[in-house]
């Protein structure tokens, strides 16, 4: 997928604003040393067991230290007390008075210990590094720990097989998945059956190793074993699932899933201590990704529709700001798009997302001064996360080489075109200099089989593009390489967006490529103007006008124009229906040319539009596309008669970068009152991004 973002973020990760809600929990009631309902010993130990039993560890804590306070020597309060700050997450303080315990620690009790101390390494990992620049470095820790408990052969084999499963966490946490499923498929036979938490830890490594249907039955069978609900610091498994389905193109599944928790989850949750409701994280969590998923069908409609008024409630939540700019940079509105992303980076300077959607954005308006700068932030914060690692690969691409080549063969009873015609363009673009800049090779050779013999036109030549912000402009010359016309080709185009609507398009030749094979014969070339205006108000509606002015050496002077309109009909997972208007004509100063040229002629389609996908893994993709346009046509001094268009294609693309695409096409409408047809097979290649 392009997976437009093609895979998504790893389902693993927690905010840390869910962690600091989790401790809020976690402290509820009062942490204030209860009153001694007996100076009795025994019954204070009694108490402690109790509230540490009924979930009251703090309280539990506080009882304890009043034991210590009148009895500091009690083994078994200050084995306790340990026991309390580990299970709190303070292991450190634990470790610290177990080593001072008289008699020590059995082998057991040291293990749970040190256990402890690495699930809470792992679960504060989740969370925001501590230092930005060295963002695994907890996780990391967790590891070496864990592995150093799992590997140690004094310890029993059940206590180990318990940190074989934190050490399978813990590599999860770190971004270590290949090691991390590498273990779990040399150790399920001997270790099964799995721990849920270790499940939905697998299934996540599993997912980012792409092997997505594994993963999903991990999943399903880890949230079977444990339906929640879960602890507020731990992921929610169902997104997860969600992302391992679409992954494994089972999309029914996946949004059937997403939907339901997103219907299920409270928008508001009340914590004890605290007067006004929160904002329910699992709830914005699974809002969120059921509309990322819609974006990744290639619906970002129905995904704006779920972000724009969540964002429009919590103005400050940078997670939805984030989300809604990649929507609507789906929808082609990189500008909205990068207002909404940076505004997400100052509410939040440690989201890895933003910068890698700000880097997205503006390389889509050809602004690349600081997409490397933007880049570099994310990798420095999260070198292991698959999305950075993506979106720079896709970078290095499209500012690298890039090689097109298109060639169609057609086949027909056309004067302009011959029995047979063939055209063939290549394209050979250099790397990018100083981010504004490429130099180009260009070769074109076009052929025909006209009923007064054969003709070809050959240029090769060079050029120059450039970029700036929303900006595409070229210039470039190629010789004439034939004995037909021999004119220089000077050409020069810009494409300037305006805004994330409007845009216009301007192409200029001295002997245009557009002037027909049929003048070419007759050693005739024209001057060619070319130029359009295109409103987009989404990836729902177009409107395009287009003018051209021809000057041909013969002294004619040609007029034309096309006016398009396309709407979309229907939009499902990876379908999409578009239907439109075609609405053009022409004017000729001169008849009676050697080529077709009439004094007037217009004509008017209705046009439809089909594209599917028909399979994909990641980033290979198969898809194909039906074109169907159909209407009248009308030339001066002739009767108005029917014509139409249709073409069936598909596109391939086995790897990133790398698009194969093939097509048919036959068109028929009448010329000089004959009908006439064509059949035309097109196929093309693309190296680069």
């Amino acid at each position: 997928m392009d997976l437009i973002h093609t895979t998504p973020p790893r389902a693993a990760r927690v905010p840390r604003a869910r962690l600091c809600l989790a401790l809020i929990w976690a402290l509820q009631g009062s942490v204030a040393l209860a009153s001694t309902p007996s100076s009795d010993r025994d019954a204070l130990m009694a108490q402690v067991r109790a509230e540490r039993a009924q979930g009251h560890r703090v309280d539990a804590l506080a009882t304890c230290q009043a034991i210590l306070d009148r009895w500091p020597a009690d083994r078994e309060a200050l084995s306790m007390n340990v026991t309390l700050l580990t299970e709190l997450g303070a292991t450190t303080r634990a470790k610290e008075l177990a080593a001072r315990l008289d008699p020590p620690q059995s082998v057991e009790d040291r293990f749970h210990l040190h256990a402890d101390d690495v699930g809470h390494e792992i679960r504060w990992a989740d969370g925001e590094p501590a230092d930005p620049r060295t963002p695994y470095a907890e996780a990391d820790r967790a590891v070496t720990d864990a592995r150093t408990l799992a590997e140690d052969t004094g310890l029993p084999e059940d206590l180990r097989r318990r940190e074989r499963f934190d050490l399978l966490v813990a590599l999860d946490q770190a971004g270590q998945t290949a090691e991390a499923v590498k273990r779990y498929d040399a150790t399920r036979k001997t270790d099964a059956p799995f721990p849920p938490y270790v499940e939905r830890a697998m299934a996540d490594a599993l997912l980012a190793q792409r092997r997505p249907a594994e993963a999903a039955s991990l999943f399903e069978d880890a949230i079977a074993k444990d339906p929640g609900p879960y602890d507020p610091s731990e992921p929610e498994p169902r997104i997860g699932l969600m992302y391992a389905y679409l992954e494994s193109n089972q999309i029914p599944k996946a949004i059937k899933t997403i939907d339901e928790l997103a219907a299920k989850e409270p928008k508001w949750v009340r914590v004890p201590g605290i007067r006004l409701p929160l904002e329910n994280p699992r709830k914005v969590d699974a809002d969120v990704a059921a509309a990322t998923l819609r974006e990744y069908v290639d619906m970002p409609a129905a995904a704006y529709a779920r972000l724009e008024p969540l964002s429009r409630e919590a103005p400050s939540n940078a997670q939805l700001r984030s989300e809604l700019g990649m929507t609507e940079l789906a929808r082609g509105w990189p500008r909205r798009a990068e207002e909404d992303i940076d505004i997400a980076g100052t509410l939040d300077e440690r989201d890895v997302g933003i910068y890698v959607g700000r880097s997205e954005a503006a390389r889509a308006l050809h602004d690349y001064d600081e997409v490397d700068d933007d880049l570099a932030v994310a990798h420095a914060m999260a070198d292991r996360n698959g999305r950075v690692d993506r979106s720079m690969r896709s970078w290095d691409r499209e500012r690298g080489w890039q090689f097109d080549i298109t060639t169609e063969r057609g086949k027909g009873s056309s004067p302009d075109f011959g029995d047979r015609d063939g055209d063939t363009q290549a394209t050979v673009a250099s790397p990018l200099i100083d981010d504004h800049w490429r130099v180009l090779a260009l070769a074109r050779y076009a052929t025909a089989d006209l009923p007064e013999g054969s003709v070809r036109r050959s240029r090769v030549g060079l050029g120059l593009r450039g970029y700036a912000r929303g900006l595409e402009a070229y210039v470039q010359a190629l010789p004439a390489a034939d004995r037909y016309v021999g004119k220089t080709a000077i050409e020069a185009g810009v494409n300037w967006a305006m805004s994330d609507h409007w845009s216009v398009h301007a192409d200029f030749s001295t002997a245009g490529d557009d002037t027909p094979l049929r003048a070419q014969y007759y050693g005739i070339s024209a001057k060619t103007l070319a130029t359009a205006v295109t409103y987009r108000s989404s990836e729902l509606f177009e409107a395009k006008l287009g003018l051209t002015r021809d000057h041909f050496s013969d002294g004619n002077e040609r007029t034309g124009w096309l006016a398009t309109i396309v709407q979309r009909l229907h939009t499902a997972p990876y379908l999409t229906l578009d239907g439109g208007v075609e609405v053009g004509g022409s004017m000729n100063t001169q008849t009676e040319r050697p080529y077709f040229n009439p004094r007037r002629d217009k004509s008017y389609a209705l046009t439809g539009r089909l594209e599917n996908l028909l399979s994909q893994f990641y980033e290979r993709t198969w898809t194909q596309r039906v074109d169907v346009a159909v209407g009248r046509y009308d030339e001066q001094g002739f009767s108005s008669d029917w014509m139409a268009t249709v073409r069936y294609g598909q596109i391939f693309a086995p790897m990133p970068g790398f698009r194969l695409g093939w097509g048919i096409g036959w068109h028929n409408q009448p010329y000089d009152g004959r009908r006439e047809h064509r059949v035309v097979l097109d196929l093309t290649l693309h190296w680069g991004d």
